[in-house]
C-alpha cells in the first residue's frame, strides 16, 4: 500500500507521509505535531523529520508559543491543495481497481478498527 501511495504523490515530489502532513496542516492551520502523530500513527521523531523537509521546501512554517509548536501551511502549500486532493483520488482509484470496491472498503474498515485499538 505504501508503494502505491507514494507513487500517487510522486508527481508533486512528495511521499504519502509528506502529503498527509501537508493536507492536515491546510485543513487545520496551527495543528500541533502531537496531533499529527495521533492522526498518522508515526513517531514524534519521524513527524519532526518530515516537517523539516516540508519547511525546507517552504510548504509549512512552524511557530513556537511557549512549549507549544504549531504548524501552518504557507500560501505555496495552500495553492497545492487541488493537486493534493487529485493525488488522493488517484490513490483511492488505484487501490480500488487493484483490490476491487468491496475488498478495498473492507481493508479501509479493518485499518480504521486497528488504528482505533492502538494506544
Amino acid at each position: 500500500m505504501e508503494k502505491l501511495a507514494n507513487a500517487s504523490w510522486e508527481k508533486l515530489g512528495l511521499t504519502a507521509s509528506h502529503a498527509y502532513i501537508l493536507m492536515l496542516a491546510i485543513e487545520r492551520p496551527g495543528i500541533q505535531p502531537s496531533e499529527l502523530v495521533k492522526h498518522l500513527l508515526l513517531t514524534p521523531s519521524t513527524i519532526t523529520r518530515l516537517m523539516e523537509k516540508l519547511e525546507t521546501r517552504k510548504l509549512i512554517v512552524r511557530t513556537t508559543e511557549g512549549k507549544l509548536t504549531n504548524v501552518y501551511p504557507t500560501p505555496k502549500a495552500k495553492a497545492m491543495l487541488p493537486e493534493l486532493k487529485e493525488c488522493l483520488q488517484e490513490f483511492h482509484q488505484a487501490y480500488t481497481s487493484l483490490l476491487g470496491r468491496e475488498e478495498s472498503s473492507r481493508l479501509v474498515g479493518h485499518i480504521n478498527k486497528l488504528a482505533d485499538k492502538l494506544p
